[in-house]
């Protein structure tokens, strides 16, 4: 393992983040005015920023942490219509849903999403009946025009075969239906690439400290560098606050006596070692609105979520014992009792929802993205769901080509007449890309294994044969990072070189899965540090 402590600088393309220092990509954000700063790399911030930059703008993005370092990698991890929605008779809203769904899962990102099957079981004394829920996911595969087969119902013994964890006390009925997953932190990191190859130019690890103005008007940013103290300012003719949690935050630096516009709500999550091989998904109805997932993810087990308000700093949520005791009592209507042991948890996680202010049970508020103009001029987008993300973009994108004055540019691009779905980078077949690795025998180094084969085709596409050559011309980095685990150490050079990995949990919470199987262990933790301040 030597040869890991010397790994050079990799050469790379200009598109990808990694032939700029940090010092570079500051003096170049400091010198230029943009036509928008988007301040957030969260879902909602990375999808604008990619739409602006597609629509010819001058676009930089900046985050005071990781891109995705919050709620948009602490996610349920799903694409999904939001079959909940239909209580609500929300038909409209669950189509568009769908709509999105399968476009990324299809068209934007197949190496990304994964199709998963979903059982709702039914249960004697439940609160919904197997009639009522047979003809809910019915309508709910019809409403995606049953391109992902028709919901319908199956027996207990059934369902047992392909979940053989599943609870069948008093189990009358399943209902299936299909939606699609992803991990998430992978999604936003490919979009935020997109972004760059539209021409963005994004800088996280770099806190906002206050906005500048000109004549009242909002132009601009100060920050400071996260990883080395230095100070610089931005300049640009339009801000845009997309910071999620912190968006009443930001709101103050432009208007000390901002009103509140959002309300938080914590949704928590324990992924747990399997016990047994999951063909399926569960989704188990614990009230008249809530459901609880057990999900296959990651070859491990995901349950979650909760759904109460929160009211702290957003920066110190996190799962507590309260969470994770009512996580494993909800997962134990429907999940037998040894596949949750707590000896089975490697990772908790929370996020916080944005909803937008006002009363009521935050299980029952809208997942709706709103947008508004501050007394200084600068935009705020807050709420949303993942699924919606490439909608969310367009959304932001109308409403500042609706803004009154001059356009942002005079070359700007209608967002209608921008590709309807333009894919992610590193689109290709997971299925072809994970076959080649494992077949290209013209490649020296050592045989890559199946798993780790599917590990790089599902996270990474056609882009996982950039990391192939790279274990290929050096024997240590095809390596495993953690016996147990399927990536190799060239992906942490990757994450070095071509996403933006600063820090160690960059790496290991978010490029990577072995935090979140709890296999981030001292020694991958000393190795990551040392790859990491290894540049050319």
């Amino acid at each position: 393992m030597s040869t890991l402590q010397s790994v050079p600088a990799l050469g790379t393309h200009p598109a990808d983040g990694s032939t700029q220092s940090r010092a570079e990509t500051r003096e170049q954000l400091s010198k230029a005015t943009y036509d928008l700063l988007v301040i957030g790399g969260g879902i909602l911030g990375i999808s604008t920023a990619w739409h602006a930059a597609q629509s010819g703008l001058r676009v930089a993005l900046v985050d005071a942490g990781d891109f995705a370092g919050a709620t948009s990698s602490a996610s349920s991890k799903l694409l999904h219509g939001g079959l909940r929605y239909l209580q609500t008779g929300a038909v409209k809203l669950v189509a568009e849903n769908h709509f999105e769904r399968r476009a990324v899962s299809r068209e934007v990102a197949p190496h990304l999403a994964n199709p998963l099957t979903f059982y709702l079981p039914v249960y004697k004394g439940g609160p919904h009946g197997a009639a009522k829920l047979g003809a809910g996911v019915f309508a709910y595969s019809a409403l995606s025009a049953f391109g992902d087969g028709v919901g319908h119902v199956i027996s207990p013994s059934k369902a047992q075969r392909d979940v053989p964890e599943l609870r069948t006390d008093n189990l009358k009925a399943v209902a299936v239906y299909g939606d699609d997953q992803m991990n998430d932190a992978r999604m936003a990191l490919m979009t935020v690439r997109a972004a760059v190859e539209a021409g963005a130019t994004v800088l996280n690890h770099a806190e906002v400290t206050g906005l500048r103005f000109t004549q009242g008007r909002v132009t601009g940013a100060e920050l400071k560098d996260g990883t080395d103290g230095t100070e610089f300012g931005l300049n640009a003719r339009l801000v845009l606050n997309a910071t999620g949690p912190w968006v009443d935050h930001l709101r103050k630096m432009e208007n000390p006596n901002a009103a509140p516009s959002i309300r938080l709500s914590k949704g928590a999550h324990l992924v747990l070692k399997r016990t047994s091989p999951w063909k399926a998904a569960l989704a188990t109805p614990i009230d008249k609105y809530r459901i609880t997932f057990a999900l296959p993810w990651e070859d491990m087990l995901l349950l979650g979520t909760t759904d109460e308000e929160f009211e702290g700093d957003p920066a110190d949520v996190r799962v507590t014992e309260k969470d994770t005791a009512q996580i494993l009592d909800e997962a134990a209507f429907s999940v037998r009792d040894q596949q949750l042991s707590r000896d089975l948890i490697t990772y908790s996680f929370a996020g916080l929802r944005v909803l937008p202010g006002g009363p009521g049970d935050t299980s029952k508020a809208k997942r709706e993205t709103v947008v508004t103009e501050g007394a200084g001029g600068m935009l705020s987008v807050a709420g949303g769901k993942w699924t919606t993300f490439r909608h969310i973009g367009r959304t932001v994108m109308n409403k500042l080509a609706a803004l009154p004055g001059q356009p942002l540019a005079e070359d700007m691009e209608p967002i209608a007449h921008l590709p309807k779905k333009l894919p992610l980078p590193g689109i290709a077949n997971p299925n072809a890309v994970a076959h080649r690795l494992l077949v290209d025998g013209s490649a020296p180094g050592p045989r890559m294994a199946p798993e780790t084969a599917r590990h790089l085709a599902t996270h990474y596409g056609s882009l996982s044969f950039d990391i192939a050559r790279l274990a290929n011309e050096d024997a240590a980095l095809a390596e495993r990072i953690h016996p147990d685990a399927p990536e190799i150490w060239a992906q942490v050079v990757y994450a070095r070189d071509h996403e933006w990995a600063e820090t160690v949990d960059d790496v290991l919470r978010r490029r990577t899965t072995l935090t979140i199987r709890g296999l981030d262990t001292e020694d991958v933790r000393a190795r990551t540090k040392s790859i990491l301040g290894q540049r050319g």
